[in-house]
């Protein structure tokens, strides 16, 4: 079998106890990765810091066949790989010491944007915490800004489908891989992601979610950006977690103070307390913070007073009219269309700006 340099690259993160660290110091001793797995295990065990353990023939080989199907699974699912190496790996993420040896992304990244926020908080989002990512993000739009998060449930999925309303580019960073969405309802919004942003992971494309992978998530996005910004968050959680990876990796942090009552303001104000984020209040101090001024206009993405609708979307537009409120079911019933396609259109009519969601999977016409 003929092995690639990206079969090699992938290989060397199957090899047990080579981290980032040790993989760093082969590369140094390599011209060219297929010299490490072509080298005798003698030679190799006199580099400092690399142990001949794990370092043997056998694991070599078995590591660059295990590298071929997961060449084939990512080239079935249009999936693409980047090496620390490499000049397009982001260059952030690159400062941190534990940084991922490869990622496997898929879309249309730009790795190395000018400005890049990563934005999260609980998976529980109120109301309160919708309405703050709403403005922040349309507060960024004429910034450019790339908004990073990690494709959860509450903040996280509302500061992606925010950002896609605004036209920004945004990226997903999964506790698992490409081939897989958790949670399943959230893959329509990763698909259109995927059209000027995309997803990333560290693990192998079929890697099923796993209670330990988030951890490891969480500093791919603290990682990859200029500053977190925590929305809300309870006084324990992986907003939390991110937040203080950021500050570990010399990063802005930042908060939105909350009512002391609100459970889901214990996190922030915590934050806030500890001197361990600072205090914004809404899109004007984030940008005053990071110096981030400009000339442009501030204003967000403006809906067009004439939206091309389809057939169903026109049905459950005229629907809506007839109450400030509907649940998904009631549209439903209402409109003659089933469960999934009212999900998806009201889906689309959100993204257009015409319909806002609400809690309980209700729905509200936007005037």
């Amino acid at each position: 079998m003929n092995f690639t340099t990206i079969h090699h690259q992938i290989a060397l993160t199957f090899l047990s106890g080579i981290g980032s660290r040790r993989a760093r110091v082969i590369v140094s001793h390599f011209n060219d990765l297929e010299e490490f797995f072509a080298e005798k295990r003698l030679n190799l065990a006199k580099i400092p810091g690399i142990p001949a353990d794990f370092v043997s023939m056998k694991l070599r080989l078995n590591a660059l066949t295990e590298a071929d199907k997961v060449l084939l699974e990512l080239e079935r699912i249009g999936g693409k790989t980047v090496f620390f190496t490499e000049k397009n790996y982001p260059r952030r993420l690159k400062q941190c010491a534990d940084a991922p040896l490869l990622l496997y992304t898929k879309g249309n990244i730009e790795w190395n944007p000018d400005k890049l926020v990563s934005i999260v908080g609980t998976r529980h989002a109120t109301d309160y915490g919708k309405a703050l990512t709403h403005e922040l993000i349309e507060g960024l739009a004429a910034q450019h800004i790339t908004i990073v998060s990690g494709m959860a449930y509450g903040i996280d999925i509302y500061a992606h489908i925010e950002a896609l309303k605004h036209n920004l580019p945004t990226w997903g960073v999964l506790g698992h891989g490409l081939a897989k969405m958790y949670p399943g309802e959230h893959r329509k919004i990763a698909d259109r992601m995927l059209e000027t942003g995309g997803i990333i992971s560290e693990f192998i494309p079929s890697q099923k979610p796993e209670p330990q992978h988030f951890p490891m998530r969480n500093r791919i996005v603290a990682g990859l950006t200029d500053a977190t910004i925590v929305i809300e968050s309870g006084d324990k959680g992986g907003s939390l977690i991110t937040a203080s990876l950021a500050s570990d990796y010399n990063r802005d942090v930042f908060a939105y103070p909350g009512d002391i009552s609100r459970p889901y303001s214990k996190g922030c104000l915590s934050l806030i307390q500890k001197n361990q984020a600072t205090l914004i209040r809404n899109s004007e101090d984030l940008i005053r913070s990071m110096n981030w001024e400009t000339e442009e206009p501030s204003s967000g993405k403006q809906r067009s007073l004439f939206v091309d609708l389809n057939l169903r979307e026109e049905k459950i537009i005229a629907v809506m009219k007839t109450k400030p409120e509907l649940t998904l079911d009631t549209i439903g019933y209402l409109s003659s269309l089933s469960v999934s396609e009212v999900s998806s259109d009201l889906l689309s009519l959100e993204f257009k700006g015409l319909v806002r969601s609400l809690p309980g999977r209700r729905f509200q016409l936007i005037h």
